[in-house]
């Protein structure tokens, strides 16, 4: 049984379970390793796969019965790393066992199951991590620390603006279905609004938006297991498709948002996501801050940069991201598997009663998918709550 809050830990006495053995999956369990976790087991619905996985990475246990799984090897802490469709039960399960949970995004596919979620660890007293980790990304980190120092004075407006020009015939998987845990929103727009969160050091206050699905039908194609590499299969012409399932997740959306800022001279910051799936690219996907006396530029959807700084009366200027940032993160090239180490170290540093910065827990993936449900309902401002 997972121990509870109180119990003193050591350096390398905690064990995970894995659900997931995918992409995620895999990252998940990389991540936790490196804080000196020992990854007990992996569990996954697909039995082949999971076995050759766990024997690629040397997990001694595999499973596709993630129950079974549990009761099994005992985890402390359990990474989920399967489609949010498949959050729901297993996180409430491995909750009441008494274990920390560290979910991926989305939470889950529903605002309400989001908050049972929150609910049901906060009553149980275990930790939770929430892995919209696109926060960590240097050139985020690094745009933090220029509007904390008032570089661009008070914060006044933000955009995350992103076209990825996807193949219309991409096949069919779960980023086709809502409740699979499919949809731009669940998935690009949740480490958007991390990120801007983080920068701005605050949080969500109001949204009004639209979702649109630019893709009511997917080919059905047999060979794909990875969603990484799901492009490479896609058929040339629709003339070449055998079978076709229904799609009802959103590519392409429209967000504006009042967030908050850290500053307590900020009035709420006017902020835009706009996201084209399909639609191509004219000009380089950025996010950008825009303030009282200059503004910051940062290139590529999730901030990979180059970033740039412009006083109100001087011009763009490059800024490197400094040795306090890179050397606060792990030496991993591969942005999404630094983000993932990043907040695992904090996870696990905060299980061991470590003093930690603050990280997204499960609230925040409920505050997320309120958020989310809000811009498919396309009904307007709505108020965004912050606690249940």
């Amino acid at each position: 049984m997972g121990r509870s809050e109180g119990e003193s830990l050591q350096m390398n006495d905690l064990k995970a379970l894995t659900l997931g053995a995918g992409f995620a999956g895999q990252g998940h369990s990389e991540a936790f390793r490196a804080q000196g976790v020992k990854i007990v087991g992996m569990a996954s619905r697909t039995k082949d796969v999971v076995d050759r996985v766990t024997k690629e990475m040397d997990i001694p246990y595999a499973s596709d019965d993630w129950r079974q799984a549990m009761d099994e090897v005992d985890p402390d802490i359990v990474l989920v790393g399967t489609p949010g469709g498949a959050h729901y039960e297993p996180v409430l399960a491995a909750i009441e066992r008494g274990c920390h949970v560290f979910c991926d995004k989305p939470i889950t596919t529903s605002a309400l199951q989001a908050q049972m979620m929150y609910r049901a660890a906060r009553e149980k007293g275990v930790k939770t991590a929430f892995a919209a980790s696109f926060r960590y990304q240097p050139h985020a980190l690094l745009a933090r620390q220029l509007v904390a120092d008032g570089v661009i004075g008070v914060p006044w407006e933000a955009e995350c603006v992103s076209h990825y020009n996807l193949d219309p015939l991409i096949p069919f998987g779960w980023s086709h279905r809502i409740d699979l845990g499919g949809g731009r929103l669940s998935n690009n727009f949740t480490h958007k609004l991390s990120i801007c969160e983080h920068v701005l050091d605050g949080h969500i206050i109001a949204v009004n938006g639209e979702a649109r699905n630019d893709m009511p039908r997917a080919p059905v194609v047999e060979e794909v297991h990875d969603f990484r590499k799901r492009g490479e299969f896609a058929p040339d012409s629709e003339d070449e498709v055998e079978r076709w399932e229904s799609a009802d997740s959103e590519w392409t959306y429209t967000v504006m948002a009042r967030l908050s800022a850290g500053l307590p001279t900020a009035q709420p910051v006017s902020t835009l996501f706009k996201h084209g799936g399909l639609q191509p690219r004219y000009q380089d996907d950025y996010v950008a801050f825009y303030g009282s006396e200059g503004a910051i530029f940062i290139k590529d959807a999730y901030a990979q940069g180059p970033l740039f700084v412009k006083s109100r009366k001087g011009s763009w200027e490059e800024v490197a991201v400094p040795a306090s940032i890179t050397d606060s993160l792990a030496d991993i090239r591969d942005d999404t598997q630094r983000n993932w180490t990043r907040l695992a170290e904090l996870f696990v540093a905060d299980i061991r009663g470590e003093s930690v910065e603050p990280y997204q827990m499960f609230r925040n993936g409920w505050v997320y998918q309120s958020t989310i449900d809000a811009i498919r309902d396309g009904n307007g401002w709505v108020e965004i709550a912050q606690d249940c």
